[in-house]
């Protein structure tokens, strides 16, 4: 799930941009003014963030602090998030902004009118400097609610140089080059994929890079809506292509059982990990931070990544997710709580927190040049480069009864069907059910 995957995890990230010149560009940021024309008010800030990420977010706040004058007060939300801003809202303590870390979850918040529609200075902003696929996903009805500030690239394979150096193969084009490469890897003695089934986010991850490379974006959006079934025959040709790569005991690390046992930091551990099991993990870009911070990997020596090959002819896949801001319109200081968000549209606040590393931004006029090192480069080229042919994570875009919810709805049938994958039909026909019952049709 995306609270978790762009939270806990991508606050290890260690990807790290310099401060370019889009980002410093010396005058007064127009959302800020730069006059503490807001001193003496507090903003008041919810979000699932926490630890490292939670204090990088405070030196944007920061930031927007020394601009405009206004305190700011982060509450962490924990995952829950449409459950504890409901409850706040209820008690009479909305906060006034939220980082959002889902479409279903805006489109929720929007639906019960709890949303401000966002200020034509952030409208401006966010049409000229983000591509369209990301104000669509920040809107409901054709009303602009949400600013993406924090992305993630989920279309990235992890792998181990030296595994694949050992193995005598080069990152592969193709999905079925990768299973070939995977078994050349089992053969040098290591599995060629580390599987991180115990969070079963990470097999939603695997399904929508397979589905939208196999089936095509009108199909993905379809699926993602539940205007398309389940059991339609792209969904049950995309579980048997991944089901291949399941069952097959060279390709994963410890076979489906261990596969099941293993998190998400353990699947990278098994890649990155003092007693290396596997050459390759796939998950988004917030793996290089658990390589380096808790194993010492050096991005681009120790740890790189391929992008998440084309599936049977069909167009390399950019699955990616994020973080949206939006103002409540029961905060207590809504004004400016719309000010920060303007703010948050720009390319010096992205660059506050990307100076600090564990960060992408799809605001274009980042400069690309900026960031530190070729790895990062790569990934943000591949991010804001895919301009509207990105699609956001099919599970967070789902109702959280089926595309977020523990031991239910997709997760655990995909837990099942990693477990067991010899009827792709029944599992197709599984899903389907749990998701009419949570779309409501």
């Amino acid at each position: 799930m995306m609270r978790r995957r762009t939270t806990l995890l991508t606050s290890c990230t260690a990807l790290a941009l310099a401060l370019g010149a889009t980002a410093c560009g010396g005058g007064p940021v127009a959302a800020g003014g730069g006059d503490k024309a807001l001193s003496g008010q507090t903003v008041t800030v919810a979000g699932v963030w926490s630890g490292a990420e939670q204090k990088n977010f405070q030196k944007v706040l920061d930031a927007f602090t020394a601009k405009t004058g206004a305190k700011t007060q982060f509450v962490s939300t924990g995952d829950n998030v449409s459950t504890v801003v409901g409850s706040k809202i209820e008690g009479g303590d909305a906060p006034d902004v939220v980082m959002v870390p889902q479409v279903g979850v805006l489109q929720q918040f929007a639906k019960k009118g709890w949303l401000k529609p966002l200020s034509p200075t952030a409208r401006q902003t966010i049409t000229a400097d983000y591509a369209p696929v990301w104000q669509n996903y920040g809107s409901v009805g054709g009303t602009l609610y949400g600013l993406y500030f924090k992305a993630a690239h989920k279309s990235t394979v992890w792998y181990s140089p030296d595994a694949l150096a050992q193995a005598g193969i080069k990152p592969p084009k193709t999905y079925d080059e990768m299973l070939k490469d995977g078994h050349t890897i089992s053969d040098s003695g290591l599995a060629a994929f580390a599987v991180g089934g115990e969070d079963g986010w990470t097999l939603t991850d695997w399904f929508e890079n397979v589905y939208l490379s196999q089936a095509g974006p009108q199909k993905y959006d379809a699926l993602a809506a539940h205007k398309l079934k389940w059991t339609d025959p792209s969904v049950v040709r995309a579980l048997t292509t991944l089901g291949k790569l399941f069952k097959d005991k060279q390709l994963v690390a410890g076979g489906q059982k261990e596969a099941l046992n293993t998190d998400f930091p353990g699947s990278v551990e098994k890649v990155f990990g003092p007693k290396p099991e596997a050459g390759m993990v796939y998950e988004g870009d917030f793996v290089a931070g658990v390589a380096h911070d808790q194993f010492g990997r050096t991005i681009g020596k120790d740890a790189d990544f391929f992008p998440f090959p084309a599936v049977d002819g069909g167009p390399a896949p950019v699955v990616s997710g994020g973080d949206a801001a939006v103002v409540l319109k029961d905060g207590k200081n809504v004004t400016a709580g719309m000010k920060l968000l303007e703010y948050l549209a720009t390319p010096e606040a992205a660059a506050v927190w990307a100076k600090a590393g564990g960060f992408l931004s799809p605001n274009r006029k980042l400069d690309l040049a900026a960031y530190a090192d070729d790895v990062t480069r790569a990934t943000a080229t591949s991010l804001v480069g895919a301009g509207d042919s990105v699609r956001f994570d099919m599970s967070d875009q789902a109702p959280a009864a089926f595309g977020g919810t523990k031991g239910a709805g997709e997760w655990k049938l995909l837990q099942d069907f990693l477990r067991d994958p010899s009827d792709p039909k029944a599992t197709a026909a599984q899903l389907e059910s749990a998701a009419a019952k949570a779309y409501g049709n």
